[in-house]
This record gives structure tokens, C-alpha cells and sequence, in this order.
């Protein structure tokens, strides 16, 4: 596991996002838009609220909170509706990330916001249309004591404008009881039906003699940078596999004769909209799609150079995540392509990633599986394989210990302390691997600690990795990567399967 150390031309960890400035502008953006509309703004809230690790991944400075703590600002004045679809039910669907169904994810986003002091209102259970199974949640629901609404399928939605706009469409719907002037809409994922939540209350607050705004709050792409700007094509590298394609805004440009950047999705939905919101006021209010958001977040950047260079690394993170994918078959070859493309376009390739190319050196050098790291002041480490640890458990030693000043050539974890748990994993319980991962590993420093003063030293070493960059020349195990990302690193692996 000998470390191999170089020192790169290399700048600090820099910041490139105002995250205060952020917070403070956003919030009173919101304000603004809640005044415009006699008191009563229906927001829907895209993407991640509480933990956007990619936008604090792309800009550097912008904390994976920030957006939970911009909304804590008016917290006094908002009340959150949480919306789920009967299909996503009735389908048991699952959060990758968290591994959960969207039916525990409801209560879990009901949960997390109340303990952060908000008010959650209420759920409501689109695409409704019978579901025996949205019925037994919707009785679970209100056995917990939470309000829970129907929304039902609209047949020929969006497009069936005249009947939308109805007491057979909107009007169908149940009117979800609201209290406060900012009302946030979200959902566990995509598909959920915010917008036509958003957009039925406005019907039935209409016909009640409120006339409610509607605003969308998603921070990607963001629509005052350029179309090519490394942090919007990072965003099409995130939602590869959704398809989404950013483009200028045609209907900003001919309302307003200024560049704005929006995504195909909504740029195609907007003569719908504007339909339906003459349909409930007589008159759209907006003019393009990008009227519509209400995001900030592009005047908030303060060194864009740091930008587009996280949000290229960031793009080949995607590539090689998409790679891995491809490779364990669970996608097909055109993510990949898109995202290969979408490198062409930020003109950069994977050598562009200094720790892959440290790694990839040493491997051909040494001819085994190699990772590398690059810490905060730019030194590089790499570590290989050995019959006693894995690459990236090496390399997990090899980093603490530089950054605690400990001699490379100083053994924490002894053989003889090493090879009674190979032998617990290979003979009792029928593991093939005997190399220790990486939490082996940080299981192993913490027994020792208790009486070496290095591997106290090197444990309080963890929190300098979050943050730092590192590549492998083959696909880590679930463990392994798990580890990773708890430790905040930021991995990529070739899609090669270890030897």
C-alpha cells in the first residue's frame, strides 16, 4: 500500500458561490412575488430541498441546505402541501437514493419539515381514479391525523384545455384548505403532478374570488447564464436519462429581446399553460416560461472561472457514473452517448480529471487495480492493492496519514491485526475477497485508537477528505463507494471489473 505523493500546480479549495447573499436575495424575490398576487402565491418546488448536494457540487460555496434555509426565512408565512401520484402508490416506486417508497417518503418530507419549522398542511393524492391502494394510504394518512385530498385524472390533460378548466376537470378536484400566503408544493420525485396541484387550486381559488399566483422554483438550468455554460451543461449530464434538453426561451426572447435559458419540457408546455391560465383569469400572466421561476441563483455566483471548473469536473462524474451503469446493465448505451456528447460541447475529456490520470498512471506502471487522490493543497496520493487491503482502503491510510503528519513508512493497522478478520470473512462467513474495505478499515483504526495515539490522529483526519476528488481503475463495491460518499468524496471508477 506504499504511497505515492505528488505536488500538483494547484490552487486551494476556492469558493465561487455567495451562499448569504443567496439566501437573503431569494427569500425577498419571493416576497416580491407573493405581493404581486393579492397575498397568496402557489409555489412549486423542483428538485432537492434539503440535501442538493449537485448544486453545492457545481457551486462551490452553495451549502446542500441552502435552499431549506432560504425557505426558513419565511417559514412564518408558509405552509407545505406534499403531493404524491396513485401510480407511484399503486407501484410500490422506490427513491434510489434513499431506498425508501414514495408512500414512507411522504412522511419522512412531513417529518423533516416540521422539525425545521415548518407547517405542513396537507397531501394530495393525484392521478386519482380508484386505486384501491391510494385509498388504504389515504385512510393511513388520516389515521395519523394528516388532511388528504384527491386530485383526479383528467382525461386528455394538458392538452383538453375546455375541459380542464371546468367543474369536470379543476372543479372536480377536492379544494385543498390553505391558511398562509406562501403555499410550497412538493413531492418526493418527478411525475408527481405539482403544477397541476398548483395549477387546480388557482381554478378553485378563482371561483372562491382569490385570484393566487403561480411560481416554479427549480435551480436548474439557470436561466441568466449562457446556454453553454458548463453549469447548465451540467445539469443535462444530471437528467440524462430524463432526456432533458435546455434551450433558450423563444418566448422571452420575443416578449423581452433578452436571452433566457429554460428546458424543453417547459418551453413545450407553455402555450398549455397559457390556455389554461386564460381559462381561469381571462389572461395569462406571464409572458414567457422563465416569468414563471422565481430563481435567483445566477446572481449570487462570484467567481465563475471555480464554476465552470466544478461544473466540468462534475460532467465527467456523470460520464463515468453512466459508464458504471452501462456496465452492471442497468441502462442502455444512450445515456452514455449523451453525456459523451455534452462533454464534446464543454470541451473536455476524462483527462481533464487529474486523479483519474494519476491513477490511470500508476496502474499501468504497476500493472493493478490503483486510486488516487488529490487533498486541498493539491498533493496527490495513490495507493494500489495488496493480499491484505483493497485500493481505496490503501489509499483511505494513505491520505490520513499524510494529512496528520504520520511517516507513510509507520504501519496503523498491523498484519497480524489484519489477517484474523481476512479469516473471519473468507472462513465463517464464506466471503471470496479476504482484502479489508474501507469501513473495515475505520473499524480497525477506532479498536486501535483507544491506545495509539496515530490512529487517533489519523481518524481526525476525516472531515479534511470531504470535498476532495478521487478516481479508480475499477468499480468499487457497494461498500466501498458507500463509504465514499459518507465521507464526502468525490469518486469516479473505470467500468472495469476488479481482477
Amino acid at each position: 500500500m506504499h504511497a505515492v505523493l505528488e505536488k500538483q500546480d494547484f490552487t486551494d479549495m476556492k469558493y465561487g458561490f455567495d451562499n448569504d447573499k443567496y439566501i437573503r436575495i431569494q427569500s425577498e424575490h419571493i416576497k416580491e412575488r407573493i405581493a404581486q398576487y393579492q397575498g397568496k402565491l402557489y409555489l412549486e418546488l423542483g428538485g432537492k430541498l434539503f440535501d442538493d448536494h449537485h448544486a453545492s457540487r457545481v457551486l462551490p460555496g452553495f451549502e446542500p441546505d441552502s435552499k431549506l434555509r432560504m425557505l426558513s426565512q419565511l417559514a412564518s408565512q408558509a405552509e407545505i402541501v406534499i403531493v404524491i401520484s396513485a401510480v407511484d402508490i399503486e407501484k410500490n416506486k422506490v427513491r434510489q437514493d434513499l431506498g425508501i417508497t414514495y408512500n414512507e417518503d411522504v412522511l419522512r418530507l412531513r417529518n423533516e419539515f416540521q422539525m425545521c419549522g415548518f407547517m405542513v398542511g396537507s397531501v394530495v393524492i393525484t392521478h386519482f381514479n380508484g386505486q384501491s391502494s391510494a385509498e388504504i394510504y389515504r385512510r393511513r394518512l388520516e389515521s395519523l391525523g394528516i388532511k388528504t385530498y384527491y386530485h383526479y385524472t383528467i382525461e386528455g390533460y394538458p392538452n383538453n384545455v375546455a375541459l380542464i378548466d371546468s367543474d369536470e376537470g379543476f372543479g372536480k378536484n377536492d379544494f385543498v384548505e390553505t391558511k398562509r400566503p406562501l403555499v410550497i408544493v412538493t413531492a418526493p420525485g418527478p411525475g408527481s403532478g405539482k403544477m397541476a396541484v398548483c395549477l387546480s387550486q388557482l381554478y378553485n381559488e378563482h371561483k372562491r374570488g382569490v385570484n393566487a399566483g403561480y411560481a416554479k422554483f427549480e435551480t436548474f438550468p439557470v436561466w441568466n447564464l449562457p446556454l453553454k455554460h458548463p453549469v447548465n451543461i451540467a445539469y443535462e449530464a444530471a437528467t440524462a436519462d430524463l432526456n432533458d434538453v435546455n434551450e433558450i426561451d423563444p418566448f422571452h426572447m420575443e416578449a423581452y429581446n433578452q436571452v433566457a435559458i429554460n428546458y424543453n419540457r417547459d418551453v413545450e408546455i407553455f402555450p398549455v399553460l397559457t390556455s389554461i391560465f386564460d381559462g381561469i383569469y381571462g389572461t395569462c400572466p406571464y409572458k414567457s416560461p422563465t416569468d414563471m421561476g422565481v430563481n435567483m441563483i445566477g446572481y449570487c455566483i462570484s467567481d465563475d472561472d471555480v464554476c465552470r471548473e466544478s461544473a466540468k469536473q462534475e460532467i465527467i462524474r456523470r460520464y463515468y457514473t453512466a459508464l458504471n451503469k452501462m456496465a452492471l446493465g442497468a441502462m442502455n448505451e444512450t445515456e452514455v452517448n449523451k453525456i459523451r456528447l455534452l462533454m464534446q460541447q464543454a470541451h473536455i475529456s476524462t483527462d481533464d480529471r487529474v486523479t483519474t490520470v494519476a491513477a490511470k498512471k500508476r496502474a499501468q506502471e504497476t500493472n493493478e487495480e490503483c486510486s488516487a487522490i488529490q487533498l486541498s493543497d493539491g498533493t496527490m496520493i495513490t495507493a494500489g492493492s495488496s493480499v491484505l487491503l483493497g485500493t481505496c482502503a490503501s489509499l483511505l491510510l494513505n491520505a490520513l496519514k499524510h494529512l496528520a503528519g504520520i511517516d507513510h513508512s509507520v504501519k496503523l493497522i498491523s498484519q497480524d491485526f489484519i489477517e484474523p478478520i481476512q479469516k473471519t470473512k473468507v472462513d465463517y462467513l464464506g466471503g471470496n475477497n479476504p482484502r479489508l474495505h474501507m469501513d473495515e478499515v475505520l473499524v480497525a483504526l477506532s479498536v486501535l485508537s483507544l491506545n495509539d495515539v496515530n490512529c487517533r490522529r489519523a481518524l481526525a483526519m476525516l472531515p479534511e477528505l470531504n470535498g476532495l476528488q478521487a478516481h479508480a481503475t475499477v468499480m468499487l463495491s457497494q461498500v466501498d463507494q458507500k463509504i465514499m460518499k459518507k465521507l464526502g468524496i468525490l469518486l469516479t471508477c473505470d467500468p472495469a471489473a476488479k481482477k
